[in-house]
């Protein structure tokens, strides 16, 4: 028997399957792509989510679909997308406390940080320590004497179990020395309907959550968690400032796709995001929401993880904190 062809005809079958993705890579994207959000409309994440879908499909000349789908603490998102095709059209808007922070506080998710390819560090926000009205302080000193004085009368609201509001709440409380009683939403719009209603009382979140009703007086801001004051609110002082140096707290928004996306679809993705971001019209939009438009390419993203991570657990261990 001649092996020959049979040779020939298997190294070009070879050859076939690995340009396949090369194939694919060069034809992205040819249908729409979908920016999975692992929270509710509003918020940090969500702002972010539609101000780079706009821009990515502005530079790729293709829709880019928000699909908000939230719960779960982010990990239904997650583990939508980690079961996605890794063909591009299906990317994670992810945000920093479930990226780095759900692998210390849930012992089984379903889904692993080696499950998503690293795309682009998007946005950051700092975070602002507001109140109702009705709580009897008005500057960050005076609200730490009243929940010294009154401990665990006072509730804090946070985005729910996991989350930067959650875990910085919760180290905001050790550093002070004070006691609040913790309740979690799923996501910042459900949590922030409370707080305003009155029903509780304190939600430390970012700027496009609170900013607008800190303007408007329907909510008092205590501080900034930055290292400097926020362009949208310059009138609220830093914590530095308020007198609570050493405490600094600071969300980021990434984009993520399935492990095993193609390098190139990868490459054409964050140089597509960078293009998009950098345009006029996307700095008006996160100006206008109070949020800093903070581009890193996927090596130096996949590095800033690995490091948070590393913190994120060391503080959530030393805090106890849990995701119940």
């Amino acid at each position: 028997m001649n092996r020959r062809p049979l040779l020939q005809h298997a190294a070009l079958a070879a050859a076939v399957a690995l340009c396949a993705p090369f194939a694919a890579a060069q034809g992205y994207p040819n249908k729409p792509i979908a920016l999975i959000v692992p929270n509710p409309p509003g918020g940090l994440v969500d702002t972010s989510a539609r101000i780079v879908a706009d821009a990515l499909g502005k530079v790729l000349n293709q829709s880019v679909v928000v699909d908000n789908r939230g719960g779960g603490s982010g990990n239904v998102a997650y583990g939508f997308v980690a079961r996605a095709p890794a063909d591009g059209y299906t990317l994670l808007t992810s945000y920093s406390a479930y990226h780095v922070g759900n692998p210390s506080l849930t012992p089984k998710l379903p889904w692993a940080q080696k499950d998503f390819t690293p795309i682009a560090l998007v946005t950051v926000a700092t975070n602002v320590i507001a109140a109702h009205p009705t709580v009897p302080a008005n500057t960050l000193s005076e609200f730490i004497a009243h929940l010294k004085k009154n401990p665990g009368r006072i509730s804090y609201a946070s985005q729910g179990n996991g989350s930067v509001s959650h875990i910085g709440t919760e180290m905001f409380k050790a550093k002070t020395g004070t006691s609040m009683v913790h309740i979690p939403y799923r996501g910042s719009g459900p949590a922030m309907q409370d707080v305003l209603s009155g029903q509780v009382q304190v939600f430390m979140t970012t700027p496009p959550s609170v900013m607008q009703h800190v303007q408007s007086g329907k909510l008092k801001a205590f501080a900034v968690t930055g290292s400097k004051r926020h362009p949208g609110l310059p009138s609220v002082p830093t914590t530095a400032e308020a007198g609570l140096k050493g405490f600094e707290l600071e969300s980021w928004v990434a984009i993520f796709a399935p492990a095993g996306t193609p390098p190139d679809v990868v490459n054409r993705l964050t140089a597509a995001i960078k293009q998009g971001l950098e345009t006029q019209e996307a700095k008006s939009r996160a100006d206008g929401a109070g949020i800093e438009i903070r581009y890193l390419p996927p090596q130096q993203l996949d590095a800033m993880v690995k490091t948070e991570t590393e913190f994120w657990a060391r503080t959530i261990k030393a805090q106890g904190i849990t995701a119940d």
